[in-house]
């Protein structure tokens, strides 16, 4: 199927009222405000939890994440229908950096901020490479056994964290793993978009659950609302700027390899469901994700990616129209504007985040074995089984390098390791 109108800079969005529609078809007015809202409840679980476990402001999170959308949907001419939200893979290079204690405001955050610019200026480069030279290279730099090792190292180097946060009082532990079940319950047994919505409703279950047990019962520390009731509706977000610290810088910049491998597969699964060949596009996509990063972390925002969760509301409704994008990133710019919204954000209970920590960290993990299964990664290759050992290894371990006054992490050693070691090894006698 062609790529439709490709005339103009944009598409000209042909009215269309029932059935599937295409990236260059639009809804009725009303019904495009609608979907576009559908998609900002779809990110919003994610993009707001991922700036508190890094100990970021989740409004201006919430507000670059719309911006970033339409940086992102101008860059592809409007042509791929994707929502650019708060990308998990940075948060374990931005602990590390920062030394973050996992509860309150992060104090360092303008060193995290100066390698989260740094891994966009990384990705836009690779973007840009891939504009002029295709996308093959990529595939052939990080085949899917490199990739879904990198992707397993991330989640866990994540697991103390997350088994911390649930390791304090014993009403902690509890409200942890009953928040880890709802969210499992949500998304194994909830039917049609409420089942897409697992790590909103689940957070809820464990919000309503610990607001039972200390606000009502006093068995533990109580939510305080005083914050809400404090802040104002609307105001300009407190933004903070970035310092550049070599360490930091080389430590978060490599995340930007696994933002393209996780773009890369997100279009091709786009391009797949619409019927539309976007592979024109794939530089396009790199370069808008890789701005929209620089820019969001230039204002105290994190890092940005294309989002599977709005990628699971288009399969279920089969509305791939670009502009509900553009709905979806004017309404999180609008919440981003407001302090109150943020300061209820802010009311989650660490337990409650612990609980969800526990499951997305997990999944970060266990979409490697995916990548593996769908590309049919052969493990009885021995060049595959020590790539994937040792890269899981040293970053579980937390392996450190240090060179001169500069230090890689376990997940910077991992993702290096991983691809040095990959093509060092060569094929072995077996495999050629």
């Amino acid at each position: 199927m062609a790529n439709g109108d490709d005339a103009g800079f944009l598409p000209s969005w042909k009215l269309k009222t029932e059935g599937v529609i295409a990236p260059d078809e639009r809804l009725p007015a009303g019904q495009t405000v609608l979907a576009g809202i559908q998609h900002v409840v779809a990110m919003f679980g994610s993009t707001a939890i991922a700036p508190i476990l890094m100990g970021f402001n989740p409004n201006i999170a919430i507000l670059f994440s719309g911006i970033g959308t339409l940086i992102f949907f101008l860059c592809v001419r409007g042509r791929v229908p994707s929502y650019l939200g708060s990308s998990f893979a940075f948060i374990a290079v931005v602990i590390a950096a920062t030394g973050y204690a996992g509860s309150g405001p992060n104090l360092n955050i303008p060193v995290a901020l100066g390698g989260i610019v740094a891994a966009g200026a990384l990705y836009t480069v690779i973007g840009l490479v891939v504009q002029a030279a295709g996308y093959r290279w990529v595939e052939r730099l990080m085949p899917p056994v490199v990739t879904g090792a990198i992707v397993a190292a991330i989640g866990l180097n994540l697991a103390p964290v997350a088994v911390k946060a649930v390791s304090g009082a014993a009403l902690d532990t509890w409200i942890g793993l009953l928040t880890v079940l709802a969210v499992g319950l949500v998304a194994v047994r909830a039917p049609g978009m409420v089942g897409r919505l697992p790590v909103l409703i689940g957070g809820l279950v464990g919000y309503v659950a610990y607001y039972f047990c200390a606000n009502a019962l006093g068995l533990g520390k109580p939510i305080d609302f005083s914050g809400v009731g404090a802040s104002a509706w609307f105001g300009l977000p407190a933004f903070t700027a970035p310092v550049f610290e070599p360490g930091a810088m080389l430590l978060i910049a490599p995340v930007a390899i696994v933002l393209v491998a996780e773009n890369l597969g997100h279009i091709k699964a786009i391009g797949v469901m619409t019927g539309r060949n976007l592979d024109p596009y794939i530089g396009r996509a790199f370069i808008g994700d890789g701005v929209a990063t620089m820019l969001s972390a230039s204002g105290g925002g994190t890092g940005v990616t294309t989002y599977a969760e709005n990628m699971g509301v288009m399969a279920v409704t089969k509305i791939y129209s670009t502009l509900i994008f553009v709905v979806a990133a004017l309404v999180a710019i609008l919440l981003g504007f407001s302090p109150k919204f943020g300061a209820l954000i802010l009311t989650i209970p660490g337990p409650v985040i612990g609980g969800l920590t526990i499951v997305v960290f997990g999944l970060i993990a266990a979409t490697a074995g995916r990548i593996w299964v769908e590309n049919n990664v052969d493990f009885s290759s021995s060049r595959n089984l020590i790539t994937v050992g040792a890269t899981l290894t040293v970053a579980a371990g937390d392996l450190t390098l240090r060179f001169g006054g500069m230090t890689l992490g376990g997940i910077g050693t991992a993702t290096f390791g991983a691809i040095l070691l990959y093509h060092l090894l060569g094929k072995g006698r077996t495999e050629a």
